[in-house]
């Protein structure tokens, strides 16, 4: 005979409460704002010395030297394009070393095949 009875039957849970008794949820997003103070501004940084925000989906200089950023953007568009054609030029170096290399080696290994069936014909002959 149990001490504490027949079986273990665990009470009911009682019925879950709201998660938030506030009723911030219920205001506009205006009213929220305000009241939670969740008006950021726009995101800036500082890169370089070069002031920088985000407005309209890019980044745009705060400082009003359009004109000296322009310059420095043609120059950099510039480098980038040299940069890339060196780039393809060493990829071809490249391709064209490995290939010289591949060649090299499959021919290395015939004359040693051939150099090996020499022998070995050789030996036959004795």
């Amino acid at each position: 005979m149990p001490l504490f009875g027949n079986s273990f039957s665990p009470k009911k849970t009682p019925p879950r409460k709201w998660a938030s008794l506030s009723n911030l949820h219920l205001l506009d997003r205006s009213t929220r704002e305000i009241e939670l103070g969740l008006e950021y501004g726009t995101p800036t940084m500082n890169l370089a010395g070069q002031s920088l925000k985000f407005e309209n989906g890019q980044w745009v200089s705060e400082s009003g030297s359009f004109l000296g950023d322009h310059r420095e953007l043609q120059r950099l568009r510039k480098r980038n394009q040299q940069l890339e054609e060196e780039n393809n030029l060493l990829r071809l170096k490249v391709d064209i070393l490995l290939d010289m290399l591949s060649e090299t080696t499959a021919e290395s290994h015939l004359m040693e095949k051939e150099l090996e069936e020499l022998k070995q014909h050789s030996r036959r002959k004795k």
